[in-house]
């Protein structure tokens, strides 16, 4: 970062040697607070410019660690108070078994939740055992129960449950008494179990996924509803953010791809995010060309498809190095 006017700037290199390791967890951090990878990077950039012109001033009665989670959580509290939460569509109502008679109007006026490419949030080079613990941390239905929560409830949850925190640490990162902080996170607790998603421990072999996202890939390109069909759970959730009505159940999924999905063809390549198996999805425009159509993570449960949450939007495809179009078969 180059120096401003007033500031010091011999301590510069130096501050960015030692922040640089941390840049990966504290995305993912202010990912799990704000619910947007995009808003997340705006988030650490403004944490760690805030850091690099306060580190003279660090006196390293705490880690450094400690120290930037301290101004990224209250970088993300003080954005949290003048945004609406993010959602999933599940969060606002009954899924429906009914796909013929479903109203599949985008709605825009809600702040969704969006989808995080794996490698942003725990590194390329990241072994299966980080990947699985991203995924316990960042599974979309956890991320969405997140922002129900006031936020410092979340914020405490947060630090405490995910980032290894004891309750008198994040009291000190709060600047809150430890008193308040224990009865934040029994609160935050409480409401978690009550309407979040049930805790699942993911393998740490990623080899079935891999398979098991071979063959969604191609029963997808090729309209194969009947090979979709035996990689889906018979009560698969299948969620279309902007679109708040969601399907229910197996056959819910496929009459909705027989009637709207496979009426054209499609093309798809293979990615992670939140550390679950994911598709990105193009459909053939009039020139038989393909365009950016969505971005779908899949969340397996014994072998099959649990959960598909397909992400319409094609402004997602960059942060996932995905190009916009492919060229005709």
């Amino acid at each position: 970062m180059p120096a401003e006017p007033g500031e010091p700037d011999g301590q510069g290199e130096q501050f960015a040697e030692l922040a640089d390791p941390y840049r990966t967890e504290l995305l993912a951090h202010c990912y799990r607070l704000v619910g947007s990878l995009h808003d997340a990077e705006d988030l650490v950039q403004e944490t760690l410019v805030r850091a690099w012109r306060g580190y003279g001033n660090f006196d390293g009665r705490s880690s450094l660690r400690t120290w930037l989670y301290r101004i990224a959580t209250n970088t993300c509290l003080t954005a949290l108070g003048s945004t609406h939460r993010r959602v999933l569509p599940s969060g606002l109502g009954m899924g429906t078994a009914d796909s013929a008679h479903a109203d599949l109007q985008r709605v825009d006026t809600f702040a969704w939740i969006e989808p995080a490419p794996t490698a942003d949030l725990v590194g390329p080079s990241a072994d299966p055992a980080a990947i699985v613990a991203l995924r316990d941390s960042t599974r979309l239905a956890l991320i969405a129960a997140f922002q129900t929560l006031p936020a410092r409830q979340r914020a405490v949850l947060i630090l405490v449950d995910v980032v290894g925190y004891t309750p008198a640490e994040a009291a000190d990162l709060l600047d809150i008494t430890v008193t308040a902080a224990r009865s934040l996170l029994q609160r935050a607790r409480a409401a978690v179990a009550e309407t979040g998603p049930a805790r699942e421990h993911a393998a740490a072999d990623a080899g079935p996924d891999a398979d098991l996202l071979r063959r969604y890939l191609r029963a997808f390109e090729t309209a194969d509803t009947a090979a979709i069909a035996d990689l889906l759970k018979a009560d698969v959730e299948y969620e279309m953010p902007p679109h708040p009505v969601w399907f229910l159940g197996r056959y819910a999924v496929l009459d909705h791809h027989t009637r709207r999905v496979f009426t054209h063809p499609h093309r798809a390549l293979p990615t992670s995010a939140n550390g679950y198996p994911a598709l990105a999805t193009y459909s053939q425009t009039t020139d038989g060309s393909f365009a950016a159509h969505g971005i779908q993570v899949i969340e397996p449960t014994g072998g099959l498809i649990a959960r598909v949450t397909v992400f319409l939007d094609e402004e997602l495809f960059a942060g996932f190095g995905l190009p916009l179009t492919l060229p005709p078969r």
